[in-house]
């Protein structure tokens, strides 16, 4: 009888253990469902940019082109900034700001991590959605991504570098 209350604590373990990975597999599946973000996104010009690092990503200047145009009731001056270039963990992040009307109307790309089919797909879900949350709030103040910190930290710091520019 005693081997017999051992094999019942064994299987009701087992219950519990596969129950917990069910719903937990259904939670994640959901959760990434609901941040599945497309590879593309609005640039605030109405065309869309993919996600692809610029020919000169490894440029780690900042650099600046801006236009004659004095600042604006915002305080960024028009032109097209470069942020620095900031460490993700799995890769380097860099954008650059674009400014026009005194405000900030697109976040281009020039590095960020996607050496592995893991870090794009994070850097595929999370930069379109950083890129929106800057050019709405104005700054580089954005929430971070789940999953996706230290991409988030990265490009968070690169676009004020940038704005700092501004």
């Amino acid at each position: 009888m005693k081997n017999s209350g051992s094999q019942i604590k064994k299987i009701i373990l087992g219950v519990v253990v596969v129950a917990a990975f069910v719903a937990y597999s259904f939670f994640a599946r959901n959760n990434s469902a609901k941040s599945n973000v497309a590879a593309t996104s609005n640039n605030g010009t109405g065309n869309s940019s993919s996600l692809s690092p610029s020919p000169d990503s490894s440029s780690t200047t900042p650099t600046t082109s801006p236009t004659p145009s004095s600042a604006t009731s915002s305080g960024f001056k028009d032109g097209t900034y470069t942020g620095s270039v900031e460490d993700a963990f799995y890769g380097m992040v860099q954008v650059s700001a674009v400014i026009s009307g005194g405000k900030l109307v697109t976040v281009n790309l020039l590095q960020y991590p996607n050496d592995n089919p893991h870090t794009q797909d994070v850097s595929n879900q999370s930069l379109p959605v950083l890129k929106q949350e800057a050019i709405k709030s104005q700054s580089a103040n954005v929430d971070s991504v789940t999953g996706a910190t230290d991409t988030s930290t990265a490009f968070a710091k690169s676009l004020a570098a940038a704005l700092q520019q501004a």
